[in-house]
C-alpha cells in the first residue's frame, strides 16, 4: 500500500518542489545584456486580426507611437466580417485580407502573412496580437535583441492589473503573471530558454520561414517555441520589452482558460517524453529542466491535485495504515511552494491580487473545478475560438 501511495504522491511532490524552485529563481528580473540598434534591422510587426474593428484603430495608434514610425506594420484581416481591414488601411497600415472559413485560427493567419512577406522579406518579424499594447521602447528592444542574438525572442507578456475586480479575476491575472513573468525568468535562468507566449514574439526571418504555422493548434505559440528549441534555436526572454492586454471579463475567463490550459496539457503530453529522452541521451540538464517545467500543471490545477491527493492519502492512512513519508513529502513540497508563492506575491504579484483576493484561493479552486472536470471528460479543446473583447 505504501508503494502505491508513493507512486502517486511522489511525482506530485517533485513537480510541486520544481514549481517552488522556479518561483524563487524567478523573483528577480533578468537582463538581456548589451544589444545593437533595432533600426539597423529591417523589421515588420504582424498583427493577426479577426473582427477587431472596435480596437484595431487604438492598437495601431499606440503602436505607431511606441514604434516611432520606423517599423513596417502588416495587419492580417483574417476571416473578418466587419470593418477591421478598412480601419487598419485608414490608419496607414499595410493590410492583407484572408478568407478561408474552413481553416480558422491564428496559425493560418500567420502563415498567410509569411506568404505575403516572401516578396520582400524583412530581417525580423514581430508578432503582436490585436488586443495588446506595447510599453514605450519595447518593440525596439525586442527587435534589437532578436537581431543581436539571432534567436527567437519573447517579451514580458502580462495582463493589466484589476485590483478592484472580482477575486476570481484578480487571482486569474496573478496566475497569468506567475506563468508569464516569474516562471519565464526561472526557465531562462535554469534552462537557457523560455516559452513563446503568442504575442510580443520576434523571429529572425530565417527561423520564421522554417516553423510550422498553418495548423489549427490552439496553443500554436507554445508549439512553435518547442519546435525551435528542439531544432537548436531556444527562445530568449527580453525582460525590458513589455506587452500587455486587458484580462477577459470574468464570464469569459473560464472558457479562455479551458482552451489555454487544455491545449497546454495536450502539448505537454506530446513533447515531454521526447524532451526527456533527448536530454538524457545528451546529458543536457537544461533540457531536462525544460521538460520538468512543461510537466508542471497550471497553478490552480497543481494546487487542486496536491490538496486532493493529500486528503485521499490521509484518509487512506487513517483507515488502512502504512508509512507516512509519502504524505509528508508532498505536504512539505506544498508548504515550500506556498512560501515561494508568498515571496513572488510580495515581489511583484501584489499588483494583481490583494491580500483579500489571496484569501479567496479555495473559492477560486472550486470555481475552476468545472473546467478540469470538463477537460477530464472531453479532453483538450480542438477548435480555436476568439475571446470576446471588452
Amino acid at each position: 500500500m505504501t508503494l502505491a501511495v508513493a507512486l502517486i504522491l511522489c511525482p506530485l511532490a517533485l513537480l510541486t518542489l520544481c514549481f517552488g524552485i522556479e518561483l524563487i529563481a524567478g523573483v528577480r528580473p533578468i537582463g538581456c545584456g548589451q544589444v545593437g540598434s533595432a533600426r539597423d534591422a529591417a523589421a515588420v510587426i504582424v498583427i493577426p486580426a479577426h473582427d477587431e474593428e472596435l480596437i484595431i484603430g487604438a492598437t495601431l495608434e499606440a503602436l505607431r507611437h511606441v514604434a516611432d514610425n520606423w517599423i513596417r506594420i502588416l495587419v492580417v484581416a483574417d476571416n473578418c466580417e466587419d470593418g477591421t481591414a478598412k480601419i487598419a488601411t485608414s490608419m496607414g497600415a499595410e493590410v492583407v485580407e484572408r478568407i478561408d472559413h474552413a481553416r480558422r485560427g491564428k496559425g493560418f493567419a500567420l502563415d498567410f502573412a509569411r506568404q505575403h512577406l516572401r516578396a520582400d522579406p524583412p530581417a525580423i518579424v514581430v508578432i503582436i496580437d490585436a488586443d495588446c499594447t506595447a510599453a514605450p521602447g519595447s518593440i525596439e528592444r525586442l527587435v534589437a535583441a532578436c537581431a543581436t542574438s539571432g534567436r527567437p525572442c519573447q517579451a514580458n507578456y502580462v495582463q493589466t492589473p484589476a485590483p478592484d475586480g472580482p477575486p476570481a479575476l484578480q487571482l486569474s491575472t496573478f496566475a497569468f503573471y506567475i506563468k508569464n513573468v516569474v516562471r519565464q525568468r526561472a526557465l531562462q535562468r535554469l534552462a537557457g530558454r523560455v516559452h513563446l507566449l503568442g504575442t510580443g514574439m520576434a523571429f529572425p526571418w530565417a527561423l520564421f520561414e522554417q516553423v510550422e504555422l498553418a495548423t489549427a493548434n490552439i496553443v500554436e505559440d507554445l508549439e512553435i517555441g518547442l519546435q525551435l528549441a528542439n531544432a537548436g534555436h531556444p527562445p530568449l526572454a527580453v525582460e525590458e520589452a513589455i506587452v500587455s492586454s486587458d484580462p477577459a471579463a470574468q464570464a469569459d475567463t473560464l472558457e479562455q482558460r479551458r482552451r489555454w490550459e487544455g491545449g497546454y496539457l495536450a502539448s505537454a503530453a506530446r513533447w515531454v517524453p521526447r524532451m526527456v529522452v533527448r536530454s538524457l541521451t545528451r546529458g543536457d540538464l537544461g533540457g531536462l529542466w525544460a521538460a520538468l517545467d512543461l510537466l508542471i500543471p497550471p497553478l490552480a490545477l497543481l494546487v487542486t491535485l496536491d490538496v486532493a491527493a493529500l486528503l485521499a492519502a490521509a484518509l487512506l492512512h487513517a483507515f488502512v495504515g502504512g508509512a507516512l513519508w509519502p504524505l509528508l513529502a508532498l505536504a512539505a513540497a506544498l508548504a515550500f511552494a506556498g512560501i515561494a508563492l508568498a515571496i513572488a506575491w510580495a515581489a511583484g504579484g501584489s499588483r494583481y491580487v490583494t491580500l483579500g483576493g489571496l484569501a479567496r484561493i479555495p473559492v477560486y479552486l472550486l470555481w475552476k473545478l468545472p473546467l478540469y472536470a470538463g477537460l477530464a471528460r472531453k479532453g483538450s479543446p480542438k477548435e480555436w475560438v476568439r475571446t470576446r473583447r471588452g
